[in-house]
């Protein structure tokens, strides 16, 4: 075993600029520890009695949550923790265990005024541990409150969406039932007028709309073409109306040929009706349509929040699909895709094990890095934002990027700063992406980034076992 110096302190990054007389006045009142893999170094209800130094392995800070492990910081080389200069906490909140064997300097909480009243400088370098310990603490606790601010929100929101979305689709179905009903009805009326081939003609042209998606959209010219001649051509048969009735069929990939095996299904005295009648039917069709598709999106978009949020569940660490995460991220800045004309490609590896996350803060995560690839491609035309997923069987790897002007060489290295922003006054707050370097950290992982004009990635890395 290597033994603990002052230089090997000096290499701790909190106390490379103390003295090294007072890092020796450290050495010469603390004691080393050994904590064998899976030992407890404290629990809560204990004192605090001790600053831990920690020298080699891995010690989980945790609280229990629903009988659950939750933790809030890992304690590694270099790491400093427990009692600090004026600290108030006195009782231990919560457990410290090994993960792995770990080696530490523990000194005496009781040395504590002595240090402050002789050792300016290891002193300073201790508060300034604490102060970032407690930046640290308040930062997570606002995440969390404001997740469960907006979990709460959510709940609301999807309480008084749903019921209404729900409303609206059964009364989508009951219209659709309804109007089928009434299009059986007047096949019967007509078979006692016309022959089974002119009936099975007129299914063909109101069965169209559920064919609607197959078939090409025309262009502009092409569409405008098709409606002037339509039109042209219904004027001639005394159709009122011509050019709305017109503008339907062509919507619905109908043409002349369409228009007159119906109307010689028909007496001629009735053409006008008869056009209308099948205009009507075709247009009540589609709205019944819309109904549905836009009931079932509020529907999507209230189970994308709740998901997003993770409201319905705890805020402690489980596994989890994170596609699922990503995908309800894209559902919540779907207008910003569309706003933008971005074009996503997905690459996601489907053998991708469930990773043990908490899943809303991650979603936080691929909020800001996608959020901020579409700021970044709102004056690029032919934006295109990539997202790829993929494993080395320890860890998940998760790539964001886009095809926008890219980040200056200059500034790279500053983009994760807190309130650094290159965004407008107003538009940014230059907070995004310290939020995902600490809620990264917070699952032991790394962000990196890489950008050239043309194209800026962040790769996101995290264990998959938490």
């Amino acid at each position: 075993m290597i033994k603990v110096t002052t230089g090997s302190l000096q290499v701790i990054d909190a106390l490379k600029d103390v003295p090294a007389d007072q890092l020796e006045w450290l050495l010469s009142n603390s004691y080393e520890q050994f904590l064998p893999a899976g030992e407890l170094l404290f629990e809560p209800g204990t004192p605090i009695n001790f600053t831990y130094i920690f020298i080699s392995g891995k010690v989980s800070l945790y609280v229990l949550r629903n009988n659950e492990a939750r933790e809030f910081a890992l304690a590694e080389a270099s790491a400093i923790h427990g009692y600090l200069p004026f600290s108030r906490g006195k009782i231990n909140f919560a457990y410290g265990r090994a993960l792995e064997d770990t080696r530490l300097l523990l000194f005496p909480a009781a040395l504590m005024n002595e240090m402050i009243c002789n050792h300016f400088e290891l002193t300073q370098a201790l508060v300034h541990v604490m102060s970032s310990r407690v930046r640290d603490l308040a930062t997570r606790q606002q995440q969390d409150e404001k997740m469960m601010a907006l979990g709460k929100l959510s709940a609301g929101l999807a309480h008084e969406l749903n019921n209404p979305a729900t409303a609206i689709m059964r009364g989508g179905a009951i219209m659709k039932e309804h109007l089928q009903s009434i299009r059986l009805t007047f096949y019967e009326i007509l078979k006692d007028k016309v022959s089974p081939e002119m009936v099975e003609i007129v299914k063909a042209l109101l069965s169209c709309i559920q064919n609607e998606k197959q078939r090409p959209t025309p262009g502009m010219m092409e569409r405008s073409s098709r409606e002037q001649e339509l039109t042209g051509w219904l004027q001639k048969w005394n159709i009122t109306a011509a050019g709305d009735i017109a503008d339907d069929l062509i919507t619905f990939g109908l043409n002349i040929s369409d228009a007159e095996k119906f109307l010689n299904c028909i007496p001629e005295p009735w053409a006008s009706q008869g056009m209308n009648w099948l205009r009507d039917n075709l247009v009540m069709e589609r709205v019944v349509r819309d109904i549905e598709e836009s009931s079932r999106r509020i529907t999507d978009l209230v189970g994308s929040v709740k998901t997003f949020t993770h409201m319905d569940q705890g805020r402690d660490k489980e596994y989890a699909d994170i596609h699922d995460g990503i995908r309800n991220t894209l559902v919540m800045l779907q207008y910003k895709f569309r706003n933008n004309n971005v074009r996503i490609v997905e690459k996601f590896d489907a053998a991708l094990p469930p990773v043990k996350a908490m899943i809303g803060e991650l979603n936080q995560v691929w909020t800001n890095l996608i959020d901020n690839a579409l700021d970044a491609m709102e004056r690029t035309p032919g934006g295109v934002l990539e997202l790829s997923t993929r494993s080395d069987g320890l860890s998940v790897f998760v790539t964001i990027a886009d095809n926008g002007p890219g980040i200056p060489e200059d500034i790279v290295s500053s983009v994760f700063d807190p309130f650094f922003t290159t965004k407008a006054i107003g538009k940014g707050t230059g907070l995004g992406l310290d939020v995902v370097l600490r809620i990264v950290r917070q699952h032991r992982g790394t962000v990196k980034l890489a950008s050239v004009p043309g194209r800026t990635e962040f790769v996101v890395c995290f264990p998959i076992n938490g």
